[in-house]
């Protein structure tokens, strides 16, 4: 797990010391993803940077990385889980290897393979190599898009890096577009980043840049679904089977592994079946004082009947509050999620003790797990309905008032899917963000960002399309962002078993039937589940990382809320009172507006800090510098 910055220079010519200084600090901002190592590589045509946190091989696995005659130079973050048998595979082919890192079985495999390669690691990853010979420059990202991967062309040449903030430079211009599709979706969607001119490679994707020539994209891969049917304990047999193995992979390291342990079925599986391989594995969970906002005390009667250690941490709202901006830091682009908070602070407490965790990550995506995916089923009573009538209706809901009961249903009913679903979370109606906006966009409407996807799946189920957009836009976007982000921040790994590609083909061939069933979601993820986590986790109701803004926005954080409005800089591209009276509505208890009040106001600490420039930033480098150096106990 680790970081890098690349250039891959307009001219041909070896950087001057100041240059090379720059080159190098652009290098030394992401010091929280690498602080056990640093390296470079440079010749006329390019420039490679790296960080790293030692996982395997601690003591050979120094990058860049470089093979075959100093012909290809490597920089990689991620970890490959089957690079022993890839490994064990050229060898037979008579390939040798000098160390026992999985760096080097990628570069000897793309030696012999090239592009090839990237569709038989199983893990995460995003890389660059250097061919000196050819000249020519590859990068690849992992086919989930668990670890990050932006570049940006300049006059300098193109850059390209683990983190954006390598990438700033004084001069950015921010992206209106992306920030009018951050204020629906709550993130910015891949490709766009909120600065105009740098963009992220998308997951399943490889590049080839040529010198003198334009950026060429591929995908390797494409989530799809291929429906099978087997009986029940066919499906159970397969399922653990293959999560079984993805865990035993996942726990391959040379330091200590721990798990992220919340009061659901996800992380609790990959607890218990973590615990086969190494019964001493330490468990950790945070919470907050409010009631019914806490899990802790469900995740320690887990962790006590599947005999783990637990370590738990209470979350106050001023410390919450307090993280904030060195939160929005380190995600680069806003992100409204409250969850990424308590996130950040279980994977502070985790690195007390290990260096690598695991998590759930991916398992409501694959297997259907989402209450949202229940609707289609729901919603089948206007199947029957002829078109007229269902026009008719469409218009009886759009007049009648907010709140009145059948509204939803009425309009939710009558609304393509298409239309209606564009992810797990929808935050701002277009027509709410023309209040909001000084300026607004006709053409970047939110369905700019999933007509493309549901063009690619149109003829399966409801619930199948569903997936498939969670998994291009909610997964990458929200989900793996702040995953990686946030454990990132206290040089912590984090690792995602579900996320497999092992895992993935057999989760495509499961009928919406066997996900959606008994009144559940993930039926047969449960089933497979039952009498390896204990019964109360099973059936227990889906609550996420469940934070209390709805309350603090009325008590702790309202002057804090306020004070933000009146101090940001963004009365530009903001309708300030259509905000306030967001929250006087939220505070008087006559609209939920929580949600959609916490999306702006990340937007402005954001803006605050990659903007306005109000934070010191060589503070929370130092921050992040000292707590990675905290000692395991």
């Amino acid at each position: 797990m680790c970081g890098f910055i690349g250039l891959l220079k307009a001219e041909t010519k070896w950087l001057d010391s100041t240059e090379r200084q720059e080159f190098e600090n652009r290098n030394n901002i992401i010091h929280h993803r690498g602080p056990d190592d640093e390296g470079y590589y440079e010749d006329e045509h390019i420039i490679l940077g790296f960080r790293r946190l030692s996982i395997i091989d601690v003591e050979s696995g120094h990058q860049p990385f470089t093979y075959h005659d100093e012909r290809y130079w490597m920089v990689f973050n991620g970890e490959i889980y089957n690079y022993l048998e890839l490994k064990e595979s050229l060898q037979k082919q008579g390939m040798t290897f000098s160390t026992d890192s999985d760096t080097e079985v990628i570069i000897a495999m793309f030696a012999k393979k090239g592009v090839d390669t990237f569709h038989e690691l199983r893990g995460m990853f995003s890389l660059l190599i250097w061919d000196k010979e050819e000249q020519c420059l590859y990068g690849a990202r992992d086919m989930f898009g668990i670890k990050p991967f932006f570049y940006k062309d300049s006059e300098e040449g193109m850059f390209f890096a683990s983190e954006k903030k390598s990438l700033l430079a004084e001069s950015e211009q921010m992206d209106h577009d992306a920030m009018q599709h951050y204020f629906t979706y709550q993130y910015v969607p891949e490709p766009m980043s909120m600065n105009k001119n740098i963009n992220k490679l998308e997951p399943g994707s490889y590049f080839i840049k040529e010198k003198n020539m334009p950026l060429a994209i591929y995908h390797y891969f494409q989530p799809d679904f291929n429906v099978k049917h087997y009986e029940n304990a066919e499906w159970i047999g397969r399922i653990q089977s293959s999560l079984d193995q993805s865990v035993a992979m996942h726990m391959r390291s040379d330091v200590p592994v721990g798990s992220f342990l919340s009061g659901g079925i996800d992380s609790s599986l990959i607890v218990a079946l973590a615990k086969r391989y190494h019964p001493n594995i330490k468990t950790f969970s945070v919470g907050f004082e409010q009631d019914g906002y806490s899990e802790i005390d469900v995740a320690k009667e887990t962790a006590d009947r599947l005999g783990v250690a637990n370590y738990s941490y209470i979350i106050s709202p001023m410390e919450y509050v307090a993280k904030l901006p060195k939160i929005i830091w380190h995600l680069d682009d806003p992100l409204a999620d409250p969850a990424c908070v308590p996130l950040y602070f279980v994977a502070r407490e985790a690195k007390k003790h290990v260096t690598v965790v695991l998590s759930g990550e991916g398992a409501d995506e694959l297997f259907g797990g989402y209450n949202i995916y229940r609707e289609p089923d729901a919603l089948r009573v206007f199947e029957s309905i002829p078109t007229p009538a269902k026009d008719l209706l469409a218009r009886v809901a759009e007049v009648l008032p907010e709140g009145v009961k059948g509204k939803s249903f009425l309009t939710r009913g009558t609304t393509p899917l298409r239309k209606r679903y564009i992810g797990n979370a929808k935050m701002f109606e277009e027509a709410e963000k023309k209040k909001l906006f000084k300026s607004y966009a006709e053409e970047y409407n939110y369905q700019k960002v999933t007509a493309p996807f549901y063009d690619q799946i149109e003829h399966e189920h409801p619930v199948h399309q569903m997936q498939y957009i969670d998994m291009q836009t909610w997964l990458r976007g929200d989900i793996l962002l702040k995953a990686d982000k946030m454990t990132m921040a206290h040089s912590l790994e984090l690792r995602v078993p579900f996320l497999d590609k092992e895992v993935f083909k057999v989760a495509r061939e499961i009928p919406v039937s066997k996900k959606i069933a008994n009144g559940t979601t993930k039926h047969i993820l449960r089933e497979a589940a039952s009498g390896i986590v204990p019964d109360h986790v099973l059936n227990r109701k889906k609550l996420g990382f469940p934070v209390p803004i709805r309350h603090w926005l009325k008590n702790e954080l309202y002057e804090w809320a306020k004070n933000l409005i009146q101090e940001s800089a963004t009365d530009h591209l903001l309708e300030k009172n259509v905000i306030t009276d967001l929250l006087d509505e939220h505070c008087i208890g006559k609209r939920d507006n929580s949600r959609k009040l916490w999306t702006v106001f990340m937007f402005m600490l954001w803006h605050q800090i990659y903007i306005e420039n109000k934070y010191d930033i060589s503070e929370l480098q130092e921050e992040d510098k000292t707590e990675s150096k905290l000692v395991h106990i």
